[in-house]
This record gives structure tokens, C-alpha cells and sequence, in this order.
């Protein structure tokens, strides 16, 4: 993509005057909402100096450890539009932990936008989390429950917490890996930087509708951007956006559409692991289909250092981590059930752009015996050729999950769908 198209593409956001109180994604107890809200909003928040996120809590929650953090719940009788039995349902997530930085959700209903509460009330906590006085402390993000395996039960489809992680389930399967709203800097030496989500409008969703929209406004040191994602859960949950990206200074390593997953030990890589087990991994390999109509296959492995692989492409027609195997004797994990991982597929919907599409590949210090998940992660991106200070419109990209492209073929046309926009699917 060089800097001819991105100003291009940067010319149709429409130049509507700076909303008040923009910077701050802050609102009036009502605002009116409109399809251009939430991108004037980044528009103004990156013409001012990046200030961090509010991290301010209660000395109860400063210091949670893992297992208080879980025993705080949210009451799923509370959920947002359960009493009016919507097709979806949204529960919230308490800060403390690793989750500190305060975001601010709205409801989007008749094109009102209005701050939702947070109440107390609302959560149940464990023995080991102390009181506080009853304030407005916000949220660290929140879930969206759908029917998506049988009518009777909402299950939950996808998450949206901490930075700017996400992910999602298809049908029948279990938590995974994660997508990001945006990547800056992985795998360089000074370091990367790690975007924000800073708030959310969840529009409210129709008595039958299949899909539910999700605005966000994300935030860092060097960009800022709006994305609109359209949520279609199935048995490959789809996600269409449309991503509006406002850098401040000069981004010379940005990636789009970055995906996270796992990578301990599999058949084609397993020295040093004493483990019953015949593989831990979320993804076994990045699979990608290039402008020149080939497929390619990268098999993951967990290397002792940093290693990033690059492909180079115009016009490149997908990509996505993916986790072939579907057998349990694969990897005889009971608990973790890595054969019901989903696999992540993503599709631009721009066409003649240049860019190379990355894996960085990590190891923790120790060669550990360790299950965790996140030993051994993998990042995959596609960042744009050229850097530029210029606004960067992206319209265009669905990430899909579904077993019947898992093999590193192309996704099937009809996750692809007709709207111009970033898929990404969950299968």
C-alpha cells in the first residue's frame, strides 16, 4: 500500500466538525450516534498528545492475584437485554488484575448513545477481594452470549478484554487464540507497543437478528483509530470491519488484522518436552493465499529465539493461524480439549495493495515443563508496505473459524459474503 492509496482511501472520511469532549471518549448521559460517531472521535483524539489509560482503582483490587480475580463474577440474571429475551446478550468484566485500565461501554438504541452503569451489585466477589466504597470504577471489557449450539442456552460467542484482544468460538468449539485490533513495533528490539481499547458502543440488536455491530475507539502513543465490527455467530463465526486508523507520528512497523496464538509442542517439535502428551498448541501453522492464487503452509514450531518469517505479496487473498488437527488422540488433553481450538482466517477486501504479511515466533527463557498457554506464542500480522503521519481509512476484512478451510485453503465464498469490508472468521 503505498501513500497514494492510503490518501486516497483516507479522503472519504467525512469531514463532519470535532464532537465535544472527543479526546476523552466521553459523552453526555445521551448523545446522538451516527455512523461517522466513533471515527471523528479518533480523528480528534490523535491530533492531542497520547495520555495513558486510567489505571486508578480501590487498594482492594490493586493487588489481585489470579484466583481472586476469577472469583469475581458477573450475575448473569443482570446481563444487558436478557429481560427483553434479545438474540444477544452482553455481561461485563470487573478491573483488577492484569485488566487495570478503566473502559468506558455504551448502548446504542434509536441512535442514542448512553453511558452504561457500572453497579456493584451487578458482581459477586470472593472471600479474598476486599470492600470499597460503592463508585463508578467502569469496566475492563466485556462478552456477547448468543444461542449459537442450542436454542435454549446463550452461550458465550466472543470477549473482548484487556489491550486490544478479541476472540470468539464458532459453534461446538472452546477459547483459542486471539486476534488484536492493531500491532506496533512486534518483535522489535526497543520493544512493542500495545494499542488500546478505550471504549465500546454495543448497538442494540433487532428481536431476530443474526448479527450484532460493535463500535471501538482504540488508542496509543503512536495512533489512534474507530472499528466497526459486524458479529455473525454460527458454526463459523464471522466477523466483518471496517477499521479507520489516525496515526501521530511516523508508524514504520504497523500490523493489520495481527492474530496471537500458541505454540508449545507438536509431532514436528518436541525436543526437551517430557510430556504424555502428543501436542499443546492453539495453531499448528499459518496458512496464506497469495495474489498469485497459491497456498501456502508454514508449520509452527517453538524455536529458543525470536524468529519472524516474511512473505511478500500484492494482492494477498487471505491468511489466517489455523488448527488442522481435529482428532483428540492428537493430543489426549481432557481438560483442555486443544482438538475444539478454532482456527482464524482473515480476507482484505482492498484490492492492489502491497504488503508483506509476518510471523514473529517466541519462546519463554526457561524450557519449562509448563502447560500454560502462553508458552511459546505466535504473532501473525499484515502490515502496510509504506509508514506515513497520514489518516489510513481500511474498509474491508472477515476473519473466519470453520473446519471446512482449515486445511490452508482459501475461505469458502460464502464466508466471504458481499460487503466490502475486513473479514475475519472464527471456524
Amino acid at each position: 500500500m503505498n501513500r497514494r492509496q492510503l490518501l486516497r482511501a483516507s479522503a472519504a472520511v467525512s469531514a463532519l466538525a470535532l464532537l465535544p469532549r472527543a479526546a476523552d471518549a466521553q459523552t453526555d448521559a445521551a448523545a446522538q450516534f451516527g455512523p461517522s460517531y466513533v471515527r471523528e472521535l479518533a480523528r480528534a483524539l490523535a491530533a492531542k498528545p497520547f495520555a495513558p489509560p486510567d489505571e486508578k482503582l480501590p487498594d482492594a483490587l490493586k493487588n489481585l492475584d489470579y484466583d481472586q480475580y476469577r472469583s469475581i463474577r458477573y450475575a448473569p440474571e443482570k446481563a444487558m437485554w436478557r429481560d427483553e429475551k434479545l438474540p444477544f446478550e452482553v455481561q461485563f468484566f470487573h478491573r483488577g488484575f492484569f485488566y487495570k485500565n478503566r473502559v468506558e461501554i455504551f448502548q446504542v438504541a434509536n441512535r442514542t448513545a448512553t453511558a452504561v452503569p457500572y453497579r456493584r451489585d451487578d458482581f459477586s466477589f470472593g472471600d479474598g477481594v476486599g470492600a470499597w466504597p460503592d463508585v463508578d470504577i467502569g469496566f475492563a471489557g466485556f462478552r456477547i452470549h448468543a444461542p449459537i449450539n442450542r436454542p435454549d442456552y446463550y452461550d458465550e460467542v466472543c470477549v473482548f478484554l484487556g489491550a486490544s484482544y478479541f476472540r470468539a468460538v464458532a459453534k461446538g468449539q472452546t477459547y483459542g487464540l486471539s486476534a488484536r485490533g492493531l500491532a506496533i513495533d512486534t518483535g522489535e528490539a526497543k520493544g512493542e507497543e500495545f494499542p488500546v481499547f478505550k471504549a465500546f458502543w454495543l448497538e442494540k440488536p433487532a428481536p431476530n437478528a443474526s448479527s450484532m455491530v460493535v463500535h471501538a475507539l482504540l488508542d496509543s502513543k503512536s495512533a489512534a483509530a474507530s472499528y466497526r465490527f459486524t458479529i455473525r455467530p454460527g458454526p463459523s463465526t464471522v466477523f466483518d470491519v471496517e477499521m479507520a486508523l489516525y496515526p501521530r507520528v511516523d508508524v514504520a512497523h504497523a500490523g493489520l488484522a495481527p492474530m496471537t496464538s500458541m505454540f508449545f509442542f507438536g509431532p514436528n517439535d518436541r525436543r526437551d518436552f517430557d510430556d504424555f502428551r502428543p501436542a499443546v498448541h492453539d495453531s499448528d501453522g499459518l496458512a496464506i493465499f497469495n495474489g498469485r492464487g497459491e497456498q501456502l503452509w508454514r508449520p509452527l514450531n517453538n524455536p529458543h529465539d525470536l524468529q519472524i518469517s516474511s512473505f511478500n505479496d500484492v494482492n494477498p487473498g487471505g491468511f489466517g493461524l489455523m488448527q488442522r488437527e481435529r482428532n483428540f488422540l492428537a493430543y489426549q488433553d481432557l481438560e483442555s480439549s486443544f482438538e475444539k481450538r478454532p482456527s482464524l482466517w482473515f480476507e482484505p477486501s482492498a484490492t492492489g495493495a502491497r504488503a508483506p504479511s509476518s510471523c514473529s515466533r517466541f519462546r519463554p527463557r526457561k524450557r519449562s515443563m509448563t502447560t500454560s498457554p502462553r508458552s511459546g506464542s505466535r504473532s501473525s500480522r499484515w502490515p502496510p508496505r509504506a509508514s506515513t503521519s497520514s489518516p489510513i481509512a481500511c474498509t474491508g476484512g472477515r476473519t473466519h473459524r470453520n473446519p471446512r478451510h482449515s486445511r490452508g485453503s482459501r475461505a469458502p465464498a460464502s464466508a466471504a459474503g458481499a460487503r466490502t469490508a475486513n473479514c475475519s472468521c472464527w471456524s
